[in-house]
């Protein structure tokens, strides 16, 4: 066998070794990412008697309080009818936003022990809250469903894009908790201000209100907030008017960059976390 040869065979075995520790690494971190995922899941439900039915409870009651508020205590002008499928096709997603984005102040700080002993990706430790919150969310779509057939709303073809708003989110949320996470341990009061932004963002956002009612000089503000066009994106599936093209595209570039962001923030800061915990 000739050098060239040698070289060729050592190469190829080289690169098939490579592929196959990229698979096998790929492998173990989805597989670690599910096994926390899960765990989060068992824990969260195994002492409650009514289980799923709370992931659920707090946004219909949230839904139920603004819905009797702008229909019946006001003449209500915001939104589109019917208001109840509108107001949860915003409410819903917002849940899952904020409830993982709060839950990732602690990440590392709740998990210290396991954080400094384990040696999985510690993106995984955000990871799995972005997606448990994300599966309580998925769960919660068949509420949505419910109302929109006893409230009459139509679906329009914009519900093929339903799952992209589900994407589009996860990047955001996902973003937003590697960028966080190792901020709140170096700067513990860090984790105050971020519930007290989300309170903000709460309002700021267009869930009891489309972007459309906001007065047109801030409507480009409010574009910059990239919760308004993944919003959009999921009414658009019972109205049309919703499907803001340009809106949704700005959404789609600052979740993306807001992702890059996170990962690198998490990446410079990884080891002065662990060394922090």
């Amino acid at each position: 066998m000739s050098r060239a040869d040698g070289t060729s065979t050592a190469g190829g075995t080289s690169t098939a070794v490579a592929d196959r520790h990229r698979r096998s690494s790929g492998w173990r971190y989805r597989h670690s990412l599910w096994l926390l995922t899960r765990r989060d899941l068992t824990v969260r439900y195994a002492t409650s008697a009514l289980g799923y039915f709370w992931s659920i409870l707090d946004p219909l009651v949230m839904s139920g309080i603004y819905y009797f508020v702008f229909t019946v205590v006001f003449d209500r002008s915001v939104g589109e009818d019917p208001y109840i499928v509108f107001l949860l096709a915003g409410l819903l997603p917002w849940m899952w936003f904020n409830q993982a984005t709060s839950d990732a102040t602690r990440a590392f700080l709740k998990e210290a022990k396991l954080v400094r002993s384990t040696s999985i990706p510690r993106t995984i430790w955000v990871g799995r809250i972005v997606l448990s919150k994300g599966i309580e969310f998925v769960a919660s779509i068949p509420v949505l469903v419910l109302f929109a057939v006893v409230a009459g709303a139509e679906v329009t073809w914009a519900v093929l894009l339903f799952p992209v708003a589900i994407l589009l989110q996860g990047v955001l949320t996902l973003g937003v908790g590697l960028l966080v996470a190792p901020l709140v341990v170096f700067f513990r009061d860090l984790e105050r201000v971020i519930k007290l932004v989300l309170r903000f963002l709460f309002y700021a956002s267009p869930i009891i209100y489309s972007t459309d009612n906001l007065p047109v000089e801030i409507q480009p503000w409010a574009a910059l907030n990239p919760l308004s066009g993944i919003f959009a994106l999921y009414r658009s599936t019972f109205f049309a008017s919703e499907l803001d093209v340009p809106l949704i595209l700005t959404s789609a570039l600052i979740s993306v960059l807001l992702l890059v962001v996170g990962l690198i923030v998490f990446r410079r800061s990884e080891r002065a976390v662990l060394k922090e915990l």
